[in-house]
């Protein structure tokens, strides 16, 4: 029973949100590269963030062009299934990494990454 009961807690988070929403600055993103298992490149297109947090030039070895200003995604999870490479949207930056089953198929994303809320 005490199974029952934290898998239904569980469920019923999910579904009305006991997430904590992060507060702080509120970016505009593109998302680039929607790689298979959840490797995302995604650009930051209003600045804001510095070469400590994203990536200034990155090219992709599997296709050849080359981005500025883009980072991979640490809680792939989080991101929304809805979005297709070019699609813009905003979020922020926030302190949890996810965790989450990721297949083991890869696709190259830049050598840094940031966990991110999207926000309406």
């Amino acid at each position: 029973m005490p199974a029952f009961i934290f898998i239904l807690a569980l469920f019923l988070c999910n579904v009305i949100g006991c997430r904590k929403t992060e507060n702080g600055p509120v970016y505009t993103g593109r998302l680039e590269i929607d790689g298979i298992c959840g490797n995302y490149t995604i650009t930051s297109l209003n600045g804001g963030l510095d070469t400590t947090q994203v990536q200034a030039n990155w090219t992709d070895p599997n296709t050849g062009i080359a981005y500025t200003n883009v980072f991979g995604l640490t809680n792939h999870c989080d991101f929304p299934d809805s979005f297709q490479a070019g699609d813009t949207f905003s979020f922020r930056i926030v302190s949890r990494n996810g965790s989450c089953v990721q297949c083991l198929a890869f696709y190259p994303t830049p050598a840094k990454s940031l966990s991110i809320q999207v926000v309406p």
